[in-house]
């Protein structure tokens, strides 16, 4: 929740700070694509900001492993009809739990 509160907020510092320092860190986006932690940093700091009011539903948390879990979750925005999807696998790392791969579509 703490990572959903900085992408509401656009608090880029705090985005970066969730995804691991890694070259092998992915992101897949709606219409791109990062690999590697500092194209995901790139990228974010010149992205917008995500549309005010975003919604998340039928968010899932399930634990693979003590040190991996892969979160989903649905979301919607008051100004679209579109649904769009959300994947994170979270890994446990030195400085704690990392997002090593992410990936966001929408379903229209």
């Amino acid at each position: 929740m703490a990572y959903e509160a900085a992408l509401s907020a656009g608090d880029t510092a705090q985005m970066d700070s969730w995804f691991a320092a890694d070259s092998r860190t992915i992101r897949f986006g709606i219409g791109e694509e990062h690999w590697g932690a500092d194209a995901i940093r790139r990228w974010r700091h010149s992205a917008s900001p995500v549309p005010p009011g975003r919604l998340l539903s039928e968010t899932r948390v399930d634990l693979w492993a003590d040190d991996l879990a892969v979160v989903t979750t649905l979301f919607t925005y008051p100004s679209s009809s579109a649904v769009g999807r959300q994947s994170q696998t979270w890994l446990r790392t030195p400085p704690g739990w990392r997002i090593v791969h992410a990936h966001v579509s929408e379903r229209v």
